[in-house]
């Protein structure tokens, strides 16, 4: 059993504290810091709250200074999550914190704000009348999911009641690819949907297969969830091509089953980088979309959207009307009172950004994915799993011959978000049977880059990947380094399997840049074995 099982830090610490005579604390639990003399405040219960208050500057500091341990959002490769925008953006938040989105009453220019944002999103992803749409902000794409799948299941029981069918027996179902982020699958717990989930495998890219889909779809699917942009691997599930199949069990069979796109991700990827891709509302299919602008959207975390293709696919009992905030408003969305602050900053992105803005973004954050996918493949250590840094199956090698290719263009190569998922070669594996992958991500945190190693979806868990998402402030140079870093990891770990060996590595950082400036060893006179001291 692990040594740290047996021990407990707070009765440690407890036990190792001053005592003044033999008088002890009522809890166990309080928390000294060393600001505590320089402002006067008295040891903090950590699980219980205070009888008497701190200073705020005091208790500011306090805070500051624990919340110093978490990682470094710069450095947090797992996350999709943006973490950065102007400092003219943060000032507009900041004058607007107080604000509630719901007071539309009290508030009518911020929700004139979301009205706007509603209606470029509705015409990025092609709806059939932008100013006609409908939708709303959430708080991340998790809500937006539930509020896009109730609409398709309501839609769905008012036909079976219309047809004098039970909605009960057997009940209503939805189908999506076992790589599914928890969000869809929590909607169909959360309101008694049957989730059923498509095993993928390697030829289906570890994404949804539509064929195989089709396999568990019937006259109880109130939908198909499809991905735009896979969390495992970042690949773009075939919407187009679900759509088709969809069509034709319709024409056979008469019952009409829709799409809702989880464009999580790929809602903000895929209209700039590669606009000719049909995914959105262009398929007549499609009747919802669902979108983060905190993560490729470059907003912070706190805002996502909904967008229904019109007013017909949002059943209106799930929109309620509201007579108590000053005026006659309406609602549809799970949460009520919500910030208006990130819609305000996801406005001034589309304001300050614009097409192009975002189209540049997209496609250096591509551009760097795909430096880091070739680069991992051509250590000879690693199989690249995502396929973004791959020509597209219509560039052929004939016309590779003919015309060349352009590694800068972004129609050239398989589509999708850049996102790197990478596990060790077959052949690494059986030279070094005893490294283990996960031992990568701990290695790693150690030298402050945060890299998930995890299992594949259902049907492929054996398969462990480390993932990477390239968003903004992932730099060229920052590849560079990672690349260092996980090269020196690895290797480290292949020269001599003990944990002596690994905690040896983390001692050196080198980068592709690192000789610059340095002297060569041996530069330097003989070490006498002791320090130089300054005076």
């Amino acid at each position: 059993m692990a040594l740290s099982k047996h021990l407990n830090p707070d009765q440690l610490i407890q036990a190792a504290k001053d005592h003044k005579g033999h008088v002890h604390s009522s809890t166990k639990h309080h928390a000294d810091h060393a600001y505590g003399g320089r402002y006067g405040t008295d040891p903090i219960p950590k699980y219980r709250l205070p009888s008497k208050g701190a200073d705020a500057e005091a208790a500011y500091q306090l805070i500051h200074d624990e919340l110093a341990l978490d990682g470094s959002p710069a450095l947090n490769l797992a996350s999709f999550v943006h973490t950065w925008m102007p400092k003219q953006a943060d000032q507009l938040m900041m004058e607007n914190i107080s604000k509630n989105l719901i007071d539309q009453d009290e508030y009518p220019m911020t929700q004139v704000l979301h009205t706007r944002c509603i209606s470029i999103l509705a015409d990025l992803w092609h709806a059939p009348s932008a100013h006609q749409a409908i939708g709303t902000a959430t708080t991340g794409s998790s809500e937006a999911i539930q509020l896009g799948g109730l609409a398709m299941k309501r839609i769905w029981q008012e036909k079976r009641k219309a047809a004098g069918k039970s909605i009960h027996e057997p009940g209503p179902n939805i189908v999506m690819g076992a790589n599914a982020q928890v969000a869809l699958e929590k909607f169909a717990r959360y309101f008694d949907v049957e989730a059923r989930l498509v095993p993928i495998s390697v030829e289906s890219n570890y994404r949804l297969d539509p064929k195989r889909a089709m396999q568990y779809v019937d006259e109880n699917t109130i939908g198909v969830y499809v991905i735009l942009g896979s969390t495992y691997t970042g690949h773009y599930e075939p919407v187009k091509e679900m759509a088709e199949l969809l069509d034709e069990y319709e024409a056979r069979t008469g019952h009409s089953v829709p799409i809702h796109v989880d464009g999580a991700s790929g809602g903000f990827i895929a209209p700039f980088a590669t606009p000719k891709l049909e995914w959105d509302f262009r398929i007549p299919r499609v009747v919802s979309i669902n979108t983060s602008g905190h993560k490729f959207g470059l907003s912070y975390v706190g805002v996502g959207w909904v967008v229904w293709r019109s007013k017909q696919f949002l059943p209106k009992d799930l929109i309620f009307e509201l007579h108590y905030l000053g005026s006659v408003e309406y609602s549809f969305s799970l949460n009520f009172s919500r910030p208006a602050h990130p819609v305000i900053a996801q406005y001034f992105n589309f304001i300050h950004l614009g097409f192009e803005g975002y189209r540049n973004v997209a496609l250096q954050d591509l551009k760097n994915a795909r430096l880091l996918s070739r680069a991992l493949e051509k250590s000879g250590l690693f199989d690249v799993l995502s396929d973004i840094h791959r020509p597209a199956e219509t560039i052929t090698m004939a016309a590779k011959a003919a015309i060349g290719f352009d590694e800068a263009n972004v129609e050239n190569y398989v589509p999708g978000l850049p996102v790197v998922s990478f596990k060790f070669t077959d052949d690494f594996k059986q030279k070094h049977p005893d490294v283990q992958q996960k031992w990568v991500q701990v290695l790693l945190r150690a030298k402050g880059w945060i890299v998930p190693n995890y299992e594949l979806a259902p049907d492929m868990q054996d398969i462990e990947i480390l993932r990477v998402v390239v968003r903004e402030n992932v730099t060229a140079v920052m590849v560079d380094r990672l690349v260092a870093d996980i090269i020196e990891v690895v290797e480290g770990l292949a020269k001599e399997d003990t944990p002596v060996h690994a905690l040896n590595a983390l001692q050196s950082r080198k980068t592709v840049e690192g000789h610059h400036g340095r002297l060569d060893p041996g530069s330097s006179s003989k070490s006498s074995g002791t320090y130089a001291k300054q005076c």
